[in-house]
């Protein structure tokens, strides 16, 4: 047998094989394998396109009061019914939506970026800069926010703003811990240390090799964030010190469920807006777990 009777059976070893794929790739296939996680994408998607197109899709203006027509049932005309003031609950339950996932969202993104600001200052300067910071945290940690909220509402007046910011700054030592101690692994790596060995710049180390490195574990806090701000402003909602009447939020509309007799026979009043919240919540938070475990290392398909 002659070397070129070989040569076919020599291509079929030569053939190209198919490139493993990309953490990101291998990363999304296991967070789409994931059926609560999509289920909370998709849940947590169409509430808030529905908030945001509110003006568009709202039977009824929000604030509009028609006293003849007080705490109806759901009908063809008023699809979740009506509130004690006559106004439409499903248009009010969209515009709430609006305020309560702008409250959510922005608080969460604020206290994100303070957080991973301090931590990964912390975790790379050390020394005294790090114990301050530190202590910052517990002590923040250890302030009850509902609480604070109340105070400072009784002393500045209820408002978004206020929400926001209060809920911002409450919430930032949580990313601000992690960030911190992915750092303080991070800085003793070979490419950290072949960065300053080269005279890079602290700013230029921090935000091009530690900061992307502290994104994953905080992308999976920025979402539970999102849901415990949303919990915190309907509970801030509920109690008056937080979104104030005429304005809709879900949590000033469960304010109807104070009384028995809606509670007990008018479940249109309070209904949606508690399914409105405990969905959006369970949907962050299923969103997060789905992110915690689509970027575990550990798990390799």
């Amino acid at each position: 047998m002659t070397s070129n009777d070989q040569l076919p059976a020599s291509t079929v070893d030569l053939a190209p094989t198919p490139q493993e794929s990309s953490p990101d790739k291998l990363a999304l296939r296991r967070f789409l394998k994931n059926p609560a996680a999509v289920i909370g994408v998709v849940a947590l998607v169409i509430i808030v396109l529905a908030s945001a197109l509110a003006p568009f899709i709202s039977p009824y203006p929000p604030n509009e009061i028609d006293l003849t027509n007080t705490r109806q049932a759901p009908s063809g005309e008023h699809w979740l019914g009506t509130d004690s003031t006559g106004r439409d609950v499903f248009s009010r339950l969209l515009a709430g939506g609006q305020i309560s996932l702008m409250v959510g969202f922005l608080a969460a993104l604020m206290a994100v970026v303070i957080g991973t600001l301090a931590g990964v200052v912390a975790g790379w300067f050390g020394g005294i800069v790090d114990g301050i910071i530190s202590r910052v945290i517990d002590i923040m940690l250890s302030v009850p926010p509902v609480l604070v909220i109340i105070v400072l509402a009784g002393i500045i007046g209820p408002s978004v703003p206020m929400l926001i910011i209060v809920i911002a700054g409450l919430a930032w030592p949580t990313p601000a811990r992690i960030a911190r101690g992915v750092v303080l692994s991070l800085r003793e790596e070979e490419f950290v240390q072949a960065a300053r060995a080269l005279g890079s710049r602290t700013g230029f180390i921090l935000f091009r090799h530690l900061v992307p490195g502290v994104l994953p574990p905080i992308v999976v806090s920025a979402t539970l964030l999102v849901a415990e701000s949303v919990l915190l402003e309907s509970s801030l909602s509920f109690l008056g010190a937080g979104v104030q009447p005429p304005e809709s939020s879900w949590g000033n509309m469960l304010n109807e469920a104070q009384s028995l007799t809606v509670l007990s026979s008018m479940p249109w009043l309070w209904v949606p807006a508690g399914l409105m919240i405990a969905v959006t919540v369970l949907s962050a938070m299923a969103i997060g777990d789905g992110v915690r475990d689509a970027i575990d290392p550990r798990k390799n398909s």
